[in-house]
């Protein structure tokens, strides 16, 4: 018989007349859940129709409406949808074509939505798409979710309405053209062609306006040299993959120089197929990728470096220019001009000397070779700025003739070097308005400060290269009270539509032969663009002009844009802030980079303390005309040219930055007259500073075997067992081949899929996209500076770089073998720990090797770690009880410990602790809480999507089709994935070539990541 007791959990239920008891036991939720205010009217919603881009309005996508106020316990509340659009399927990712450019970066993309969300940016890979994501543009997708974005209109600093805002541009629009002033429009390049119709239509209603470009990173001496000889002002868009030779003087064509993108192009040269590869040398100042990736590459100063490009012309046109280069160079860069002149059409030189002249006799050299590399077609409408058009701008803002200055995608207040001449003139100008995605150190000064959407939020054109039509799309609704700059303008101009109206109105003379929805759907369209004509220029006065520079001061400054960092744009993004160097290996900083002979000289140094952090000097730069930047951190950097010393702009952003993202000092206040080479004073200053420096983290213990390298010749005349020798090891004291010896019992892989990751070291340029887009698609958390100089970063993927001890590896290698003894050996290895002046670099990506007889497995406790049958070493994170045995085993060194809860956690305060910032967490992984070990997954979800994928639309899974996060990411394709069981996939074909090794292979590991030996054509 069942017992009828009364339970009863508080006494105040024993008093049967209590009306609140009785509420509280039928309300499932305490507070009524207030739809009202999120749904708003019942029946307009009822009879609406809703889209992918609409369905947000009705769950009120905010930092309110995603995270409601919590009831008791851990429940939240949540809005269901009410009317749940067709597209939209729970749980199943929707991808959309677009095409970015910010001004600084642009790419094809295709953007991950997960429930309306965009979480992840991949790359657009349709036929036509030729651009992708950077490191920075994979980062981009967590600057939509920045908390710190300006989120309505400021009206002399206070929060207003954007009717009070059109209201005030439209009549001091009026006033000015009343009055005679001058109304400006200050962007950056727009390479958009209905925003430059649009503008034009400003104008011509205003005939007091004007457009006036500006790049914060200037290229305007190319510009105007191309200009000069070709009438249009653009850039040349090389095709490096049509190059067996390749001479770069002071181009890191392989970074930021002339927008990037060239990586692609340059790798496929780079792979020995048939015997050949690309030959590249190298002539630049600060070590960059591109000098990294250089089978030749020569340390010089600016001045020599022209003199240098004054003496290939001379070579390869014929001319008797006199040149002054120093004798230590002669001998190469002859050389290189023999090579290249020899090397006809399949050559091509490439220059980033910020001079007219220099850039005259680029043109003229690659004319002269008639460059199949060089084109003046499908040239690249991406950098449009006039740095005198800009400096002509502050004089009149300083004499008061511009009335209204309506600004777009620009900071001057931050970016420019004579950033008081602008605030003194802006300061003089009745009504400025900056359209800014934050509050900038320019929004903070103008008269109304406009919020404009992310890029994904927002409707646009773009032709990055003459020929090629791409469209950018929203994949969500603006999150704020935010509008486009050209809606502004069709207020301003009478159009009556949107701008979405403008830009279809407007493509339907521009995609002749396709169709809207076509080009919505692909993201690209590609025209055909005529080659243009060379007019006639005296090439022989600008190799005369040239041949006269010389070097002044004390130390010549080199300006650069980090691969993190760029221009400085998305300064308050914590996956780039925490994103090492690919050079230095420094996150978190810039720092001014000094030779070793330099740094001996000053007596700075750097060293690496007890706890395993990087310590370093500090330094005070003065320019020529007495600007200082004072207590600028220092890194001695092995290849940095002597007398030459390179900072990184970008850094230094206070404005509308979270506390922990104000890093670095200001770099733009050396920019004078937009020329990155300055002549300045170098002087040590007291204190030392901390670095953030991974390079000498997570090593792999000093064994042998990690880079293995050869040249193109032996590659070409030896077999594989002398360039690539497999290691032995000894059974029954005989040598035996270490692959043949085995610990562990095999199990049969053949049945099912096995996933392999093949990792190419002469594709790699180390650019660091895949270690964000690693972060992007698992969750990798931001642990902050102090954590990454603990050696606690928590990146999946890592990108090692080496240097030579001697000038190149193979100088290692010898010197190694030349050890006698054991004193000798000491000291011989102790000595080869330091880098040559002017080594040669690997770059070499290690995640977990997702070992087949893997170390980690037999050491864990409670069985967190195990293997798959699809060749993935898995982790089941609520089985982890921390022990780090496992890290403890890892060769690698590849395993990361949750030290600190670091999502919700204010100790962390980074996107993780932010509800708008936790937006961009992908839900099919989960997030790792403290205590447990996390590592590469091999992206386990994305395998297995694309399994489930193929299972239910009843087909086989074609080679191309498996892909991670990193190699998706690839644009150089050093990463390739796939399943070897597939006999005709690209990987398997991969594993069989015969430059494929392990790492640590004589570890008998047996890992499923796979590299191929290096090669260089030197």
């Amino acid at each position: 018989m069942s017992s009828n007791k009364k339970y009863w959990k508080s006494v105040e239920e024993l008093d049967e007349n209590s009306s609140i008891v009785e509420a509280l036991r039928n309300n499932e939720f305490v507070e009524e859940i207030p739809t009202d205010e999120f749904l708003g009217n019942a029946d307009a919603l009822a009879s609406s129709s809703t889209s992918r881009r609409d369905f947000l309005k009705y769950v009120g996508f905010s930092t309110a409406a995603v995270t409601l106020a919590a009831c008791e316990g851990p429940v939240h509340k949540s809005i269901p949808y009410v009317l749940q659009p067709e597209q939209i399927i729970p749980g199943v990712a929707d991808y959309y074509a677009t095409t970015v450019f910010d001004g600084f970066d642009f790419a094809n993309l295709l953007v991950k939505t997960r429930e309306g969300r965009p979480i992840k940016i991949d790359n657009n890979t349709i036929s036509g798409a030729k651009f992708s994501a950077n490191a920075r543009i994979h980062a981009s997708i967590l600057s939509l979710y920045d908390s710190m974005r300006l989120k309505e209109p400021k009206l002399e600093g206070k929060n207003s309405t954007w009717s009070a805002v059109d209201l005030k541009i439209k009549s001091s629009i009026a006033e000015a053209n009343a009055k005679g002033g001058q109304i400006v429009l200050l962007t950056n390049t727009l390479a958009s062609p209905s925003t430059e119709k649009l503008i034009a239509e400003f104008i011509a209603k205003n005939p007091n306006a004007k457009h006036v470009v500006y790049d914060a990173v200037s290229s305007s001496s190319a510009l105007d040299a191309f200009e000069t000889v070709y009438g249009e002002r653009a850039l040349v868009n090389y095709d490096f993959s049509k190059a067996s030779l390749i001479v770069s003087v002071g181009a890191d064509f392989l970074g930021d120089w002339q927008g990037g993108g060239y990586d692609s192009g340059y790798a496929q040269g780079r792979i020995p197929r048939n015997g050949k590869m690309s030959r590249h040398f190298q002539l630049e100042a600060n070590m960059t990728l591109s000098g990294a990736a250089a089978d030749k590459r020569l340390p010089m100063s600016t001045a020599n470096q022209k003199q240098a490009l004054v003496h290939i012309y001379n070579v390869v046109t014929g001319s008797s220019v006199a040149v002054n280069l120093d004798s230590q160079f002669k001998a190469e860069v002859t050389k290189a001009a023999q090579q290249l002149k020899a090397a006809g059409s399949k050559g091509v030189l490439v220059s980033g000397i910020q001079d007219k002249n220099a850039q005259l006799l680029v043109l003229a050299i690659n004319q002269a070779l008639v460059s199949e590399a060089f084109t003046t077609s499908e040239t690249r409408q991406i950098r449009k700025g006039s740095d005198a058009k800009v400096a002509q701008l502050i004089n009149d803002m300083k004499a008061g003739s511009v009335h209204t200055l309506l600004m777009s995608g620009v900071n001057p207040v931050y970016t420019l070097a004579d950033s008081e001449s602008f605030v003194a003139g802006l300061k003089k100008v009745k009504t400025s308005v900056a359209f800014s995605l934050k509050q900038d150190e320019t929004a903070e000064l103008a008269t109304i400060a406009a919020p404009v959407p992310h890029y994904l939020e927002a409707w646009n054109d773009v032709s990055i290269t003459k020929g090629t039509y791409g469209l950018t799309q929203p994949t969500i609704r603006p999150i704020f009270d935010t509008k486009q700059f050209q809606d502004v303008l069709l207020s301003l101009t009478g159009n009556s539509g949107t701008f979405y109206d403008y830009i279809k109105a407007n493509a339907s003379g521009i995609i002749a032969g396709s169709t809207w929805n076509k080009v919505l759907h692909d993201g690209i369209f590609v025209g055909t663009a005529s080659a243009l004509s060379a007019g006639s220029v005296d090439y022989s006065a600008a190799a005369n002009a040239v041949s006269q520079s010389k070097a002044s001061g004390d130390f010549e400054l080199v300006l650069y844009t980090k691969t993190g960092m760029g221009d400085g744009q998305q300064a308050n993004n914590p996956w780039l802030q925490e994103f090492p160097d690919p050079i230095t290996r420094v996150s978190w900083d810039n720092y001014v980079t000094v030779s070793n002979a330099d740094a001996k000289k000053l007596q700075m140094s750097n060293e690496i303390v007890a706890n395993g952090g990087l310590n370093g000097s500090y330094a005070t730069i003065t320019t020529a005309d007495g600007v200082k930047l004072e207590n600028v951190p220092v890194i001695v950097q092995p290849g940095q040219a002597v007398g030459t010393i390179g900072l990184a702009l970008g850094y230094g952003r206070k404005a509308a930055l979270k506390e922990e993202m104000i890093v670095g000092l200001n770099a733009y206040s050396l920019y004078k007259g937009f020329n990155d080479v300055q002549s300045v004073k170098l002087a040590k200053a007291s204190g030392e500073h901390e670095f953030a420096c991974v390079q000498g983290q997570k090593t792999l213990m000093g064994r042998g075997d990690i880079i293995k390298e050869t040249s193109l010749e032996i590659f070409n005349t030896k077999d594989a067992e002398f360039w690539n020798e497999q290691p032995k090891v000894s059974l029954d004291h005989n040598e035996v081949a270490a692959t043949s010896v085995d610990l562990w019992d095999s199990f049969d892989r053949s049945t099912g899929h096995h996933f392999n990751l093949s990792i190419d070291l002469n594709a790699c340029t180390g650019c660091g996209a895949c270690v964000i887009a690693c972060h992007a698609e698992n969750n990798v958390p931001v642990v902050g500076k102090d954590e990454v100089r603990r050696s606690r970063d928590m990146h999946w993927l890592r990108i090692d770089r080496y240097y030579s001890s001697e000038s190149t590896f193979a100088g290692d290698n010898e010197r190694k073998e030349n050890i006698a003894g054991l004193s000798s050996s000491l000291s011989t290895f102790n000595e080869m720990e330091k880098a040559g002046d002017n080594p040669q670099v690997s770059f070499q990506p290690v995640m977990c090797q997702h070992c087949n007889h893997a170390p980690c497995e037999t050491v864990c406790p409670v069985a967190a770690t195990s293997h798959g049958r699809q060749g993935q070493n898995q982790m089941a994170y609520n089985r982890c009880v921390g022990t780090r045995y496992c890290a403890n085993n890892c060769p690698y060194k590849v395993r990361r410990f949750n030290w600190f809860l670091y999502n919700k956690n204010s100790e962390f305060d980074y996107h993780m602790n932010d509800d708008l910032g936790r937006m961009v967490l992908n839900p099919d992984v989960n997030v790792r809480s403290r205590g447990v070990m996390e590592k590469c997954s091999m992206c386990i979800q994305m395998t297995q999507a694309t399994i489930l994928n193929a299972k239910k639309e009843g087909r086989a899974i074609v080679d191309g089709e498996f892909q991670t996060a990193c190699s998706n990411a690839c644009s150089s394709g050093a990463m390739v994935f796939g399943d070897v069981n597939d006999t005709e996939s690209k990987v398997t074909k991969l594993a069989a070539d015969d430059r494929m090794y392990h790492l640590l292979e004589h570890v008998g590991t047996k890992p499923n990541v796979i590299y191929h030996v290096k090669v260089r054509n030197t």
